[in-house]
């Protein structure tokens, strides 16, 4: 009997759950279609105060793009997949843009200073778009723009690797100029879909 009783619970948590989930993912896709259709900003306000080292060892900060779209990437140089994909997927979308893509700013931060230094962010964005950024900074800096933009990060230490990893958030930022975030672009949005977010905005 309590067999029974404790089976048709069971039962009903998971049709519970399973009903909640669809109901996140329609209104998920349901808010994606109506971004990109009617180019709503997702959020405004976005992000916040910073201040970091550009790859010419100046000190930026927020105030210093302002007025101008951005896409915004955080990352590491030692990333072996994710974030090089992510960043041609970038230049990929600004080159399919063409004139139009020179009116955004694209930045690359890095969540591994220790490792990301101006030379270091220098070299490794020249492989990308020319119009690429490269911020750095101590750790205490890279935090706060963490913080701002709402990113995880944390070092990761494989026993059978003679050097760490970092495991992080892999979201690219479409920000206008008025600081507000109109579109987070993940790993399975393409570089064609970027451009038909991206294109109407200009």
């Amino acid at each position: 009997m309590m067999t029974n009783r404790l089976l048709r619970i069971s039962l009903l948590l998971v049709v519970g759950l399973a009903i909640a989930s669809l109901i996140a993912y329609y209104q998920i896709r349901t808010e994606q279609g109506s971004a990109s259709i009617n180019k709503n900003v997702v959020a405004a306000n976005f992000g916040g105060p910073f201040t970091l080292i550009n790859e010419d060892g100046e000190q930026v900060t927020q105030d210093d793009f302002k007025g101008q779209y951005r896409l915004i990437y955080f990352g590491f140089t030692f990333c072996p997949a994710i974030c090089p994909t992510e960043l041609q997927k970038i230049t990929a979308a600004l080159n399919e843009l063409g004139p139009a893509g020179e009116k955004i700013k694209p930045i690359f931060i890095t969540v591994d200073p220790e490792r990301d230094t101006v030379e270091t962010m220098k070299q490794y964005i020249g492989s990308f778009h020319p119009n690429f950024t490269g911020l750095s900074g101590s750790m205490a800096q890279i935090d706060q723009a963490k913080k701002s933009y709402k990113i995880y990060a944390a070092k990761v230490q494989d026993e059978t690797m003679s050097d760490y990893t970092m495991d992080h958030s892999s979201y690219i930022y479409f920000l206008d100029p008025d600081d507000n975030l109109v579109r987070i672009f993940k790993i399975d949005d393409t570089a064609q879909d970027m451009v038909q977010v991206i294109k109407p905005s200009l």
